[in-house]
C-alpha cells in the first residue's frame, strides 16, 4: 500500500498560522475500504491543551479519522503529525485512547483492570494498580476496587475503562463517542472530567454525534459528513456562519421606523422577528427611537451549533445527526 506523505519532518512541534502550538495536525487524510472512500481529504488542526470535537452523524467517518490519527490504521493518502511525531505509534505511551467498542476482562477486579491498562502504556504493574485504587477512590468507586468487572453495572465498568485510559497521565486523550450508553448523571461527570483534563494542560479530542456535548465542551470542532470536513475551527466561528436573529417587541404597530426593518421581517402579534442587519443594531435602534416605535423589548440571539451544522453540512447530514441523537436517548 502506498502512502502519499508529502514533505513533512519526522519530529518537531507543529504550529498553526497564528503561532499556536498544535498537538495534532493532519492534512488530506484519505482512507478507502474495498473501493469505498470512508474518509476523503480530511484536514484537522488540534491546538495543544484544547477540547476538540469531531462532530458528525454515525457512519460519517469519525472513528476512521481517529484511528488514522492514532496510527491504528494508516491513511491511503495525506499525512498526520501527533505530539510532534509523524508516526503516532512512537508516542503511544503519551496518549490515552477510549474506543467506542468498550472491553475489559470480566474476571479482573476493578483496580487490576486499571493497572493492566497502565502496564500497556509502560507503567509498572504494581504502580498501575496503586494508581487504580487511588483513581477509583477519587471518583467515588473506592468501595468497588476489589469487585470483578462482571459484578459491576455497565456505568461502573465504563468508568473503570475511562480511568484506565487516564491512569498513565497522558498528554493527549482521544475519546470515541465517550458519552454513548452513559446516563445523564455519568455524562455530567464525564463532562467535568474532560474540562478538568484541559484545565491541567491535557489535550482532549473526542468524536460525537450529539451536538449538545460539542457545544457545551469544545473550543473547536471539525464537522464531518460523508467522509469530508466542510468546516474545522472555533465553535464561535461556525456559529458566525449565520447572522444573529433579532426579536423586537414594539408598542406601535406602524410608523416611519418600519422602513428600518429588513426584508426578511416576520410579524407575530407585538413581536418582530428578523435577521440582524449587517450594519449592526445601532442604526436600527436609532430609527426605532426617532420613529417613536415604543421599544418594549429587544433581544439578539446568536445561531446555535445545530443551526450552524445545518448551514455547513446540509439538511441530510443534520437529519442523520438527529436520528443518531434519538437512538442515543
Amino acid at each position: 500500500m502506498k502512502i502519499e506523505l508529502g514533505e513533512w519532518p519526522v519530529t518537531g512541534n507543529a504550529v498553526d498560522s497564528t503561532g499556536v502550538e498544535l498537538a495534532i495536525e493532519a492534512r488530506g487524510l484519505v482512507k478507502r475500504f474495498d473501493g469505498f472512500t470512508a474518509v476523503d481529504g480530511v484536514d484537522i488542526s488540534v491546538p495543544k491543551g484544547a477540547i476538540y470535537g469531531i462532530l458528525g452523524p454515525n457512519g460519517a467517518g469519525k472513528t476512521t479519522t481517529l484511528r488514522m490519527l492514532l496510527g491504528i490504521i494508516d491513511p491511503d493518502a495525506g499525512y498526520r503529525r501527533v505530539l510532534g511525531h509523524e508516526r503516532p505509534t512512537d508516542v503511544a505511551r503519551r496518549i490515552g485512547y477510549l474506543p467506542e467498542e468498550r472491553g475489559l476482562y470480566p474476571a479482573m477486579k476493578a483496580y487490576e483492570a486499571i493497572g493492566f491498562l497502565a502496564a500497556l502504556r509502560g507503567v509498572p504493574l504494581k504502580e498501575g494498580r496503586r494508581r487504580g485504587r487511588e483513581l477509583l477512590e477519587e471518583h467515588g468507586l473506592g468501595y468497588a476496587a476489589d469487585r470483578q468487572i462482571r459484578q459491576m453495572s455497565k456505568g461502573m465498568a465504563q468508568t473503570v475503562q475511562l480511568l484506565g485510559t487516564l491512569v498513565h497521565k497522558p498528554d493527549l486523550v482521544v475519546f470515541d463517542e465517550p458519552f454513548s450508553g452513559l446516563d445523564a448523571l455519568n455524562q455530567g461527570k464525564l463532562e467535568r472530567m474532560i474540562r478538568a483534563l484541559a484545565a491541567g494542560g491535557t489535550t482532549v479530542i473526542f468524536s460525537t454525534h450529539v451536538i449538545a456535548h460539542a457545544e457545551r465542551l469544545c473550543d473547536q470542532v471539525a464537522i464531518i459528513a460523508g467522509g469530508k470536513v466542510p468546516f474545522a475551527g472555533p465553535v464561535d466561528l461556525a456559529r458566525d456562519r449565520l447572522r444573529p436573529q433579532v426579536r423586537l417587541e414594539t408598542r406601535a404597530q406602524d410608523g416611519p421606523w418600519r422602513a428600518a426593518l429588513p426584508a426578511d421581517v416576520r410579524h407575530e402579534g407585538a413581536f418582530w422577528h428578523f435577521t440582524l442587519p449587517e450594519t449592526g443594531v445601532e442604526p436600527l435602534l436609532r430609527a426605532l427611537i426617532e420613529g417613536d416605535a415604543g421599544i418594549l423589548s429587544l433581544s439578539i440571539e446568536r445561531a446555535g451549533l445545530h443551526d450552524a451544522f445545518v448551514a455547513i453540512a446540509g439538511e441530510a447530514a443534520a437529519k442523520a445527526l438527529e436520528d443518531g441523537e434519538g437512538e442515543e436517548r
